[in-house]
């Protein structure tokens, strides 16, 4: 299946149009995704503005690549628990807000997409709408079944973060969700028409996520290498692949297979010192965050790609980015048995017990001990992401996304 390019027609029509994405947790472009809608808006021929949070690398308070504008505010903190969370998305809302007030006032807007985690971006988009500007919930996580992950209890701060998710679908005109999960949250729980909520997959942009030839020396003298790429935070389940890791080298004897954990996030620190602890610190090689070239090299020399997600309500409806770079790439997958885990791998992953990290280690030396499995697993995945979930495919559900939006009347600001 090969995409229809966007109608010039259609690029003609919003030449004027002016878009506002606001992301709090990541900087653009490290943001894949955000920075991969930012640029395919601006291709078809919308004016892109782009607030974010400075980060390593992307210090400058306002710079302007590929024609789209960013604005940067600080980022002071990175939270861990309840009270953490408040000040850090207080603190941001606060800069965001005032970086709107300027983009409005310097360069104007027609659209504020935003983009969560947290769910009060709505504030801002609440605030404008009073003005007549369009209102686009980007629906990057859902946070009720995140905080659950987090902090395992239904309690007032769970009741209040179901209340901000409920009062940003109320706000928006239109809503993106990442999978058909999603999308069935923002119909079900959210209560928005289905003709408003728009499947926008954050698949990798085939241009930037390929295979680059093998560096043996990331093996460190080992036969095999397991990749993992992503977030270092307590609901990946990293702990789960270092109880694999630890399975496969003291119970199975296999010492010749060698893990890199590529990514950085909150749980690094910790994560390094329980490997030490089960004695792995030969065997496991922490990266922290990485260039891109750097991210192909070890994702292209893996022999398998783990997904150690734990099986939990958050993860099951979520669509790990991780999982189609690993598909991109050509590399077999291990991960455990999670809904929007299998629908997006299918036959390209092999689906461990949920949580059980001995299965996890199994399941891994099933695939080591068979190259032509390997190999054929590999193949099926790459030509899922060409076929079907590269994001050239994605970009043309964004454009039918603000294509609808202008054909509609902008709905009324909504009563809380």
């Amino acid at each position: 299946m090969i995409p229809k390019p966007p109608d010039p027609s259609l690029k003609a029509s919003v030449k004027a149009r002016r878009v506002l994405i606001i992301v709090e947790n990541l900087p653009v472009p490290f943001d894949k995704r955000v920075w991969n809608e930012a640029t395919a808006l601006a291709r078809a021929g919308y004016g892109v503005t782009v607030i974010c949070p400075v980060g390593k690398g992307y210090e400058l308070s306002r710079e302007v690549l590929d024609g789209v504008a960013i604005y940067r505010h600080p980022h002071p903190l990175e939270a861990d628990g309840a009270l953490g969370y408040a000040l850090e998305y207080g603190s941001a809302l606060f800069w965001e807000f005032v970086l709107t007030v300027r983009v409005a006032l310097r360069e104007g807007f027609d659209v504020l997409q935003a983009c969560n985690p947290p769910d009060t971006l709505f504030m801002i988009g609440l605030f404008f709408k009073l003005f007549g500007k369009r209102f686009v919930f980007d629906h990057h996580d859902i946070n009720p079944e995140l905080y659950l992950a987090k902090f395992g209890r239904k309690d007032v701060f769970y009741r209040l973060v179901l209340a901000l998710e409920r009062w940003t679908f109320r706000t928006a005109d239109i809503s993106l969700a990442t999978n058909e999960s999603y999308r069935e949250i923002a119909i079900a729980r959210g209560r928005m028409s289905p003709d408003r909520v728009f499947v926008v997959r954050s698949g990798p942009d085939l241009a930037k996520v390929h295979a680059v030839p093998p560096v043996e020396r990331l093996k460190r003298g080992r036969s095999y290498l397991l990749g993992y790429v992503g977030v270092m935070g307590k609901q990946e389940g990293l702990r789960s692949l270092l109880d694999a890791m630890r399975h496969i080298v003291y119970v199975r004897g296999r010492t010749d297979v060698q893990c890199a954990l590529v990514g950085s996030g909150t749980e690094l620190e910790s994560l390094k010192s329980y490997c030490s602890s089960l004695g792995l610190d030969d065997y496991v090689e922490f990266t922290g965050r990485v260039p891109d070239d750097a991210l192909l090299a070890y994702l292209s020399t893996a022999d398998v790609c783990v997904n150690p997600d734990d099986a939990n309500e958050m993860n099951d409806k979520s669509t790990m980015n991780k999982i189609m770079e690993y598909m991109a790439l050509g590399k077999p997958i291990v991960q455990f048995d999670l809904t929007e885990g299998r629908r997006s791998a299918l036959e390209a992953s092999l689906y461990a017990r949920a949580n059980d990290h001995v299965d996890l280690a199994e399941k891994i030396l099933e695939l080591l001990a068979d190259p032509a499995r390997r190999a054929a697993m590999g193949a099926l995945g790459k030509q899922r992401v060409e076929t079907e979930l590269a994001w050239k495919y994605s970009e043309l559900e964004l454009l039918k996304a603000y294509s609808s939006l202008f054909a509609a009347k902008s709905r009324p600001t909504p009563s809380m």
